[in-house]
């Protein structure tokens, strides 16, 4: 499928299709929870990362050499930026951060608020400018993410540059976002682009792995499952769909999704480890909701 036949929905198929698309990016983006639970408790963060992100460029490179345009020395370069910033400097940063003591809570808060940043960069680069209501309803969303993280919102004693690089992290792949939106020709399919980014991160998350220690996966089955999980949902799934809305919708409507995925996670947390869901996260999913819809309504 090519770049130009996703590029112009009719105004019936874009109604119908972003309410599908919007549904799979929360699930899959709050997945990613679910297999770091998983692998985590039996390897280093960046170790997990190389095994996430080389299983998935591995399982995409036949199918990135047969079907679709011509890869370009050019392309492929292009495509290597954007697998740096959007994977190994997004992903690598808030793992980095969390092993110098960053508050979890912190992170997670920092890397939700991505949306906001998507917004304030869309104006200058792309033109996309909010109206009132959708700033109105950006600031409603932003209240609800700090509603149901409250309860998980502590400041440890990190040192300071890890604190901004949670922050840098999370600007790094709000401009990567609006990079390739801005892109308006030369699109690879995703299925090629995404194999280019994960196989570049891999590499650099390798070199991170191995001066903590070895390559060697954990042969368990809790990491067996993780690593599963990630590939499929919170890698193939999620960043497929997040690239392809991109091209479809405008980036602050897209990025506006994001806003669910703490209560998303949530219910994950509920549903699989029995994690007790208080008041409070019900009231910030109430709200979160509302400023989604006002973002995002027309």
């Amino acid at each position: 499928m090519t770049d130009q036949s996703l590029s112009q929905p009719s105004p019936t198929e874009r109604r119908f299709l972003w309410p599908l698309m919007a549904a799979l990016l929360i699930v899959s983006w709050s997945s990613g929870f679910i297999g770091i639970r998983y692998a985590s408790q039996e390897a280093s963060v960046m170790l997990l990362l190389f095994w996430r992100t080389l299983v998935s460029g591995l399982i995409l490179l036949p199918f990135a050499l047969t079907i679709g345009t011509r890869m370009r020395m050019r392309a492929i370069a292009e495509q290597m930026l954007f697998g740096v910033m959007a994977v190994f400097l997004y992903l690598g940063g808030f793992a980095l951060a969390i092993e110098q003591r960053v508050p979890t809570g912190l992170v997670a808060l920092i890397s939700d608020l991505l949306p906001l940043a998507i917004a304030a960069l869309s104006q200058p680069a792309l033109g996309e400018r909010l109206s009132g209501r959708q700033w109105l309803g950006t600031a409603i969303a932003v209240a609800g993410v700090l509603i149901v993280s409250l309860d998980s919102l502590t400041f440890g004693s990190a040192p300071i540059w890890a604190y901004g690089l949670t922050v840098g992290s999370m600007l790094v792949f709000a401009f990567a976002s609006v990079l390739h939106k801005r892109r308006r020709t030369g699109h690879m399919p995703v299925h090629q682009s995404l194999c280019i980014h994960t196989l570049t991160a891999s590499a650099l998350f390798g070199i991170c792995a191995m001066m903590q220690g070895n390559l060697a996966p954990p042969m368990t089955r809790s990491f067996a499952i993780g690593i599963i999980w990630l590939v499929l949902i919170a890698t193939f799934v999620a960043y497929s769909v997040y690239y392809t809305s991109l091209r479809l919708f405008p980036v602050t409507q897209v990025s506006a999704a994001i806003y669910l995925s703490p209560p998303a996670t949530m219910l994950w947390a509920w549903a699989l480890f029995s994690e007790p869901l208080t008041t409070a996260m019900f009231v910030g999913l109430a709200v979160t909701l509302a400023g989604v819809w006002l973002t995002s309504r027309g």
